[in-house]
């Protein structure tokens, strides 16, 4: 019975060890992952990086990784050639090759998303034009609202009223509900549904040569691979699954 109680004193001891060191090691490699990412993505910051499973020595022994969940920081993308920030940027990245080198690293799998707010868009949105939360069944169905008074939304357009004309659009607003779709996991196609009448001839074409466009958007983190766009409350919310994802370049 003794031997039996050492044996198990032992036995506890060592797997107590073997858990620290284990933790110790998943810990180190956060970092070194994360230092990695930041130099690769040019971010301002370290990301969070969080590597599961256990035990995580016999993952890198097999060069392979269960689970790697990564949230960006610091994110800016260029949208129209204005820079604008990117927040919620996250992946979750699922049987991680890493190279012989441990160098590198490819993800069998990944699962992405990002947010751009409302405010942040506003800055490539059309002269006088506002862009803003539809409501939730308009949103449901990929809708954001563009807002604006008539007038500036016609001067932006290419169109300065006269100012005979500027009487028949004194104080008129203009409020028309475009729906957001993602093409070629960078660029976000707006189209307006049919716009409410103006008093103006040719201003109706002239409008929707603004409000329909496309926005071109760059420098999103390779780890995150985009193919849907939603609207929400807060802002437009992008999503996407990817294969052999690239971690580190």
């Amino acid at each position: 019975m003794r031997a039996l109680r050492t044996l198990l004193i032992l036995v506890v001891i060592f797997g107590g060890l073997f858990v620290a060191a284990d933790r110790a090691a998943v810990y180190f490699a956060e970092g070194q992952v994360a230092q990695k990412i930041r130099s690769s993505q040019g971010l301002a910051t370290d990301p969070e990086v969080s590597i599961k499973g256990f035990p995580f020595l016999t993952q890198v022994l097999d060069s392979n990784l269960t689970e790697v969940q990564v949230g960006l920081g610091g994110v800016n993308a260029t949208v129209d050639g204005q820079t604008v920030e990117v927040t919620e940027v996250n992946a979750i990245l699922k049987r991680v090759k890493i190279d012989s080198s441990f160098t590198s690293a490819t993800a069998g799998e990944a699962d992405g998303s990002a947010q751009m707010s409302y405010a942040a868009l506003q800055k490539s949105a059309p002269k006088g034009v506002t862009i803003g939360y539809a409501g939730a069944e308009r949103a449901a169905k990929g809708q954001v609202k563009l807002s604006g008074s008539l007038a500036d939304v016609a001067e932006g357009a290419g169109f300065p009223l006269p100012a005979a004309l500027k009487p028949l659009v004194n104080g008129e607003k203009l409020t028309v509900y475009s729906t957001v779709e993602l093409v070629n996991g960078d660029t976000v196609r707006w189209k307006a549904e049919n716009l409410p009448t103006l008093p103006i001839p040719g201003l109706e074409a002239q409008m929707r040569d603004v409000l329909d466009r496309d926005m071109k958007i760059d420098g999103m983190p390779s780890t995150v691979k985009l193919d849907k766009v939603s609207a929400a409350e807060d802002g437009l919310r992008f999503t996407g699954t990817g294969t052999d994802v690239s971690l580190t370049s």
